[in-house]
């Protein structure tokens, strides 16, 4: 497909997919828990419904119904993912266990809401389709795949306020969290599971152990988290050269690569 061809498409299905989502989203997601009597089936099925354009999207631009698993990431080995997340999180979960108290005030709905729901539909927004596609099937970088994907982030959140610096707040944080995120992602074979499962368990340790409500919860979780975070890289960059594996990303690869991906 050409470049301005592919482009175009991918701007539409991502403004469709948020038009879809704001229109949409709050009717499935109350419809439906009042139908199941679960919030958290309320959720993942309205995600499940919301996200259908990018499916398409994806389709169209490949041409094929049957390549949207794998050009999403979701054909990567599961159990690869969930083997990285569990090791690299440890710190986090030793951590908040020594540390923290459990939280037995926390709901399963909040539970399944924040962690498998909302680590597995955004990773697929964001990181499998709106940087992904981009770095994966156009000339553009590391580095401007994640700028697009985080300037299209910030503008559809633009609603959340109108205070400049908390924009530039909002921006920066996606920003920094893309580059680890997207880098694992890609590191590993573009496996999307391995981020879905890294956010997921990130997202369950800090809910079930009491890190919010104590007054040291600012200073050790953060600690605990980079601890986390920097296991991630050193388990990746190990793996990578004890296994001979080339790495995607390199200064080759920051800005404009030389041919688009496949």
């Amino acid at each position: 497909m050409k470049r301005q061809n592919f482009i175009i498409i991918f701007i539409v299905g991502f403004l469709l997919y948020y038009i879809v989502d704001a229109a949409l989203f709050v009717t499935f997601q109350s419809w439906i828990a009042n139908l199941t009597k679960s919030n958290a089936a309320g959720h993942i099925l309205a995600y499940t419904m919301t996200v259908f354009p990018l499916y398409v999207t994806v389709a169209i631009l490949h041409r094929s119904r049957h390549v949207v698993a794998d050009k999403l990431g979701l054909s990567g080995n599961f159990s690869v993912g969930l083997l990285f997340a569990l090791i690299v999180t440890l710190p986090s979960l030793v951590g908040y266990a020594l540390k923290f108290n459990v939280n037995t005030s926390i709901s399963i709905d909040t539970l399944l809401i924040n962690t498998i729901s909302s680590a597995f539909f955004e990773e697929i927004i964001y990181r499998a389709f709106l940087i992904g596609q981009l770095y994966r099937y156009t000339r553009l970088g590391f580095i401007p795949s994640i700028i697009t994907g985080s300037v299209f982030f910030g503008l559809v959140h633009l609603y959340q306020s109108s205070d400049p610096t908390e924009l530039i707040g909002i921006f920066l944080i996606t920003f920094l969290g893309s580059l680890l995120f997207f880098w694992i992602y890609a590191e590993w074979k573009f496996n999307l599971w391995t981020v879905v499962f890294l956010h997921c368990l990130m997202n369950l340790y800090w809910l079930i152990f009491d890190v919010d409500n104590n007054a040291l919860g600012g200073t050790y979780a953060n600690i605990f988290r980079f601890a986390s975070v920097s296991l991630s890289i050193i388990a990746t960059i190990y793996y990578k050269r004890k296994m001979k594996i080339p790495f995607e990303i390199t200064r080759t690869t920051w800005w404009l690569k030389l041919k688009n991906g496949s």
